[in-house]
């Protein structure tokens, strides 16, 4: 008892070191698309609600999360999923208020994009190109050419289309199912309020289904090796000669 205690004790700093290393590295980033994405739009509509009225606030409060994409994009040269979502609903907010669009519909804007790529998702898996294959392959791809021939090796794996497939399905499934909860909300809370639930909605599902991948990815590496074990020692049983009868 006395061992696993000092063991327990012991790993405290390291997890300590751990968390605070995180928060150090991402915590400022986290922070700030918290406030562009979620903080002040609420605030710009709040405070152009009544002077603006509600749709023109709606629009302004748009701006923020806009001019986030710009900057990540101009600093990064690369847009990211959530950014694609923002950037695409911006736009389809724009062309909804030139069309002359209710402002419920502007709040469905990025839901509108979810939908579209949560059936995109679907469609790839029921076709048998899972589209998780293909940006997995993009991203390897502009990281390393060894890692990139490795991982094209697998394709015809059974196992690994498998597991592509469904992760595939579980994506689109996500997508398509917070799209649709955040619909039914736009008609049930106040705008204000929608603008606060909303992004909790939308972070909160990213974050299990990013929690879910890392899961299953890790679930199914053990299995592989597994696997792998197995074949290596039927093999080796099979190469060894029989012993003869004495």
């Amino acid at each position: 008892m006395t061992t696993v205690a000092h063991q327990i004790e012991g790993s405290k700093p390291g997890r300590i070191a751990e968390a605070t290393r995180f928060v150090r590295e991402r915590g400022v980033g986290a922070g700030l698309e918290i406030l562009v994405n979620f903080i002040l739009p609420f605030l710009i509509y709040s405070y152009g609600e009544k002077p603006w009225g509600q749709i023109h606030a709606l629009m302004a409060s748009s701006g923020p999360p806009l001019a986030w994409t710009i900057i990540e994009f101009a600093r990064r040269r690369r847009v990211d999923a959530m950014s694609i979502l923002v950037l695409a609903g911006i736009g389809l907010s724009l062309l909804a208020f030139l069309g002359g669009g209710g402002i419920r519909f502007l709040q469905l804007r990025e839901k509108l994009v979810t939908v579209m790529i949560g059936f995109v998702f679907l469609g790839s898996a029921a076709i048998g190109r899972p589209l998780i294959y293909q940006l997995a392959r993009a991203t390897i791809q502009r990281r390393s050419s060894s890692e990139l021939v490795a991982f094209e090796a697998m394709k015809d794996n059974a196992h690994f289309r498998r597991a592509m497939t469904m992760l595939t399905v579980v994506w689109g499934t996500g997508l398509v199912a917070e799209a649709t909860l955040a619909g039914v909300l736009v008609f049930v809370l106040s705008v204000r309020q929608y603008l606060i639930v909303a992004p909790i909605l939308g972070y909160g599902v990213f974050s299990a289904l990013g929690l879910w991948t890392m899961l299953y990815g890790q679930r199914q590496r053990r299995k592989g090796a597994a696997r792998r074990a197995a074949e290596a020692a039927k093999a080796s049983r099979v190469s060894q000669p029989p012993t003869a009868a004495p």
